[in-house]
This record gives structure tokens, sequence and C-alpha cells, in this order.
């Protein structure tokens, strides 16, 4: 099966479950075609969904935005040059916030009497906080960092975000391109599952897309993470008959 677009995933839909636009209306569909996707999203992490974002510190500020859309982050990578990124970088190493807390304060004076000793310089460290809200609401959260930079030093954040759903405006994407049929598969899980079953049905496509999301992770996790010059040639064993 090739790639397949958004008009011909919905005619497919339709033609599986036979039904009509009187039953399964477009609204509805987009709604089954997106749940379907962000399905896919969640099971397998793809090469098309890693970004890259470059930005600044502001110096005594240890907090930055995460780069919108961002789903998770993969790391960050902080650079001494405050020109350009064509230095070593070096990698931050992912705390929780309590630990950012306990590295750039201590206690003073009186007991539970917190004075914050602020601790600058290049930043080793990070946490996440907050949601869609944290920092503005075009943000996916914020990060803090400790130390906290002491000079408006490059860094680089590395995360995944959700591509471009697929919809009437927008009739093909990665996973309708290379994934067509494990797509098709989880659009009808959820087909069946707003139709309240056949239950054959439901089970029988949940198994499908649970075998083509193994071959797929398979791609995604395996072969494209490595080559064969630094890792050998993939071997399959195949099974044969006995003599």
């Amino acid at each position: 099966m090739s790639g397949i677009s958004y008009n011909d995933l919905v005619t497919n839909i339709r033609n599986y479950t036979e039904v009509d636009d009187t039953v399964i209306t477009t609204a509805v569909l987009e709604n089954i075609i997106l749940n379907a996707q962000q399905k896919i999203f969640l099971d397998v992490p793809m090469d098309s969904d890693r970004f890259a974002s470059q930005g600044t510190f502001v110096a005594d500020d240890n907090t930055i935005n995460v780069p919108a859309g961002a789903f998770f982050v993969r790391g960050i990578e902080v650079f001494e040059s405050t020109a350009n990124t064509n230095g070593v970088g070096q990698w931050l190493e992912k705390k929780d916030q309590t630990y950012i807390s306990e590295y750039i304060g201590k206690l003073t004076g009186s007991e539970g009497d917190r004075t914050a000793q602020d601790v600058t310089g290049l930043p080793r460290y990070y946490s996440m906080f907050g949601g869609a809200t944290g920092l503005g609401t075009t943000t996916s959260g914020g990060i803090y960092v400790a130390p906290t930079p002491d000079a408006n030093y490059l860094f680089n954040i590395y995360y995944n975000k959700m591509p471009a759903t697929l919809e009437s405006s927008n009739q093909t994407n990665y996973v309708s391109q290379y994934f067509p049929q494990g797509l098709l598969y989880a659009c009808l899980v959820e087909a069946y599952g707003f139709l309240k079953g056949p239950m054959d049905m439901l089970t029988l496509y949940e198994n499908k897309y649970k075998q083509e999301v193994q071959k797929f992770a398979g791609v995604q996790l395996g072969r494209r993470r490595r080559d064969d010059y630094t890792d050998g040639t993939v071997r399959i064993k195949v099974p044969s008959p006995s003599p």
C-alpha cells in the first residue's frame, strides 16, 4: 500500500465500515483521523517529529521557554560562546526542580528562613516546569537552568512535537505517506469504537494495528537509528524446514 491522502482515507474508512455520511459525519471523521494520528504519535517516536531550536540565555535569568508545540525535550546543549555555536557544546543534565532549588539556594538565619544565594556561571543542569500556560500561552512550558547564566550563552533545544496533522486542508503528511496501512487501521479502531462494534471487527483492526506498529517502530527506532558501517548489517533469522 503506497501513501494515502486525506480524501482517500475518508473514502476508505466509509468503505470499510460500510456506513455513509449520515452515520459518520465529516466532523466525526475528522475527530477519528485526529485521534488516530495522536495514537501513532504517542506509540512511535518518529524522526519526522524531531526538531531543534536555537536561542540565547539572558544573563541573570535562569528560565527559558520550551519551543512552542514541543511535546517533550530530548536534550539541551549549551555553548560557552555568545556569538556562534561553532565551539564544542556542553550537554545539560536533567534534574528535578527540587535539585535546582537546592543548588542555587541555602538556608540561612532562623530555621525555615530561606535566602537565595544565586550561583551564576555556565549552566550545567535543567528541569521542566509548567504546561501550555507556562511563561505565556504560546509556549509548551518552561525550563529552569542552574547555575544561572552569567552571560548571553547560546543554546540548542532538541525536542519532539506533533507534526502537521492530516486534514482536508493538508492532504498528506509523514504518517500518511510512510505508514498508511497503520493509519488506516488506527482510524478503523476509532471508527468501530464510535459505532459501538461489531466487537470482532474492532478486535481485528486493533490486532492489525499492533502488528503494523511493531514493524513501523522497528524501522523508526531501529534501522533509522543505525548504519551498516558502525553497527553492522541487520541480520534476520529466516526459519527453514529441516532436511
